[in-house]
């Protein structure tokens, strides 16, 4: 078995947004010649990651956040610490980093790569904008009124009606959100998976990934050296539990930190996996109208050693295919034997 698994996911987003805090995420396609939405590869993992601690019932690994007083008495925001442990499934998969003065930088790559959630194609989504209201205007009296003025005092009921009366001006109960974007449309995200790695931590301690006693704790609870001494191989048991967790975190996963007007269940409606990233665009893709070719059809092929598992969903924007009520299921089973497949036998010692 080859040490790379690709995986594609097709996935539809009905009117909503993937970031509320800057507004909706976007990049500018020179193909449509318009900016069209996206998911960051960052907000894909954490996504992922959560449905994994959910899955596993297991909470996510403790992050020191450290912030410093300068010589000015602001509070200064600094890197914040991992605690490099691989006993947390989302540390093992995620990939950490530590500095601390004086002493050696820990640093672990993780071995998932992860694109952002991007469309299948410009012509395949859209992008809307829409002005909303945060009304409280049916109970004024429930709803209070805070005014200050210009030297940042509050003013009292009666100078609040002499200046509403001098200045004919009202303070409704309602505050005005303009240009709000909502994206519609087909999306697609790419994940590549080291599995020589997955399960693996690397000993070597010019640049190391674990302290010294973190690797003999590791050995003293079961974790096997590898013949050469270059890494740690995680428990049978323990590797079972987070390709289990792992498989249906990738299949199921949502984007949960959107607000609630935003929710789409983003369904996913065709996951592709194999061993070789060349094939595996051409399975999930987007072909451009012969007649039209400013209009794109998107399309899920059957490709040589490409596996690809469509929900019955899929049929309802994806001319042509035949889906099943069980893909997705399918495609975790399928995900989580070729999680553990990987043979390291020959290296362990």
């Amino acid at each position: 078995m080859k040490p790379y698994l690709y995986i594609r996911g097709l996935r539809v987003a009905e009117h909503t947004v993937f970031c509320v805090q800057d507004g909706q995420k976007t990049y500018y396609d020179p193909i449509a010649n318009r900016r069209v939405a996206y998911s960051s590869g960052q907000q894909v993992k954490r996504s992922i990651f959560d449905a994994l601690s959910q899955t596993l019932d297991e909470q996510r690994a403790p992050i020191t956040y450290n912030y410093e007083i300068n010589k000015k008495k602001e509070l200064e925001n600094k890197e914040p610490w991992s605690p490099c442990d691989p006993h947390y499934a989302d540390q093992l998969l995620g990939g950490w980093m530590r500095a601390r003065t004086g002493e050696i930088t820990l640093k672990r790559r993780s071995p998932l790569s992860i694109s952002a959630m991007r469309p299948l194609h410009s012509f395949l989504v859209s992008m809307n904008a829409e002005n909303i209201t945060f009304d409280r205007s049916e109970h004024p009296e429930q709803n209070p009124v805070r005014v200050l003025n210009a030297a940042g005092q509050e003013l009292t009921p009666a100078e609040i009606q002499e200046y509403l009366h001098s200045n004919k001006r009202t303070l409704p109960r309602r505050t005005w959100i303009p240009e709000n974007n909502r994206t519609t449309g087909l999306f697609v995200f790419d994940l590549a998976i080291d599995l020589k790695r997955l399960f693996t931590v690397a000993t070597n301690q010019h640049e190391p990934e674990l302290s010294p006693a973190m690797l003999e704790q590791l050995k003293a609870e079961g974790w096997e050296s590898s013949a050469d001494g270059e890494f740690l191989l995680c428990p049978e048991e323990r590797r079972r539990t987070i390709a289990e967790g792992l498989a249906a975190a990738i299949v199921e996963w949502q984007i949960t930190s959107n607000q609630a007007r935003t929710y789409s269940p983003q369904t996913t409606l065709a996951l592709a996996i194999s061993e070789n990233a060349a094939l595996i665009a051409s399975a999930i893709r987007a072909d451009l109208d012969e007649e039209n070719p400013l209009r794109a059809v998107p399309v899920i092929d059957m490709v040589p050693k490409v596996d690809v598992y469509t929900s019955l969903t899929a049929k309802a924007y994806v001319p042509g295919v035949s889906g099943s009520a069980d893909a997705m299921e399918q495609a975790r089973l399928d995900l989580e034997q070729r999680l553990l497949a990987f043979d390291y036998a020959g290296a362990i010692l």
